[in-house]
């Protein structure tokens, strides 16, 4: 059974293959570097982007990613995310603009405070977030109900426009 660790690099290995099949230019960010993964640039270094992965071995109960309440924050026309599932062959990748994501995880964890937890109960603020396929296992926002990633699956090319003019 891997770890989180070797289950992160599959993922960054992952991704870097399949820009690299594109013909851009990719290359792993140094350890520690706090939001890029992975740094991709057109021919002559002009254009940049960073890319974030997120990576799962399968999906756990509500089919998500783990991220933290500084993922609302990062926003950035040239850092992205990819959301990559290995429980498929072959593996699912996500494609997402910092925006988005941030976007979404705020109004999704908003959305989750407001409601009543076991017994009733509030539920306590906390640091961790979750990106899901689907918000409908917590009757959550219905623009966040299965099938909302679809627009971003293997969208590659969003990755081509960043590193172009």
């Amino acid at each position: 059974m891997a770890n989180t660790s070797t289950t992160g690099a599959a993922g960054e290995h992952y991704v870097m293959c399949q820009l690299l099949r594109r013909g851009l230019i990719a290359a792993l960010a140094p350890t520690g570097v706090p939001n890029a993964d992975i740094i991709v640039t057109d021919e002559i270094g002009d254009k940049l982007c960073a890319v974030q992965v997120k990576t799962r071995l399968k999906p756990g109960s509500d089919k998500g990613w783990h991220m933290s309440v500084k993922h609302e924050r990062i926003i950035s026309p040239n850092i992205y995310y990819c959301f990559v599932g290995f429980e498929t062959q072959p593996p699912g990748c996500w494609i997402m603009p910092s925006d988005v994501v941030a976007d979404v995880l705020k109004r999704s964890h908003a959305h989750w405070l407001a409601q009543p937890g076991k017994n009733g109960q509030a539920h306590k603020e906390n640091d961790m977030r979750r990106l899901c396929e689907s918000y409908d296992h917590e009757n959550f926002l219905p623009e966040f109900s299965l099938g909302w990633l679809d627009p971003y699956k293997d969208r590659w090319d969003l990755l081509e426009a960043a590193t172009k003019e």
